[in-house]
């Protein structure tokens, strides 16, 4: 069995992006953020960033494509624990 290094890549963006969905939609919908790290937010969605522009070097779709939806749903969970954290309601 022959498998395409271009096959591997698509499989493993769909499973890390789709891994991160359950926690953006949690948060998304609720708000919630008291469990969330900043530090750990921060430094994850800095990381996908540079994923995405490591991806746009070098013109690979598969991890451009699960870069971009990954930092969009990272910088929207960031966000959110930015916002609660300044303007926490005790």
């Amino acid at each position: 069995m022959n498998i395409s290094p271009d096959l591997i890549g698509y499989l493993a963006a769909a499973l890390t992006t789709a891994s991160f969905l359950p926690q953006a939609i949690l948060t998304i919908k609720t708000k919630d953020t008291d469990s969330l790290s900043l530090s750990m937010y921060t430094l994850f969605t800095l990381g996908v960033l540079c994923w995405l522009i490591y991806g746009v070097y070098l013109s690979n779709k598969a991890i451009i494509i699960a870069n971009a939806i990954t930092f969009i749903l990272a910088a929207s969970i960031l966000s959110f624990k930015i916002y609660n954290t300044v303007f926490k309601k005790n």
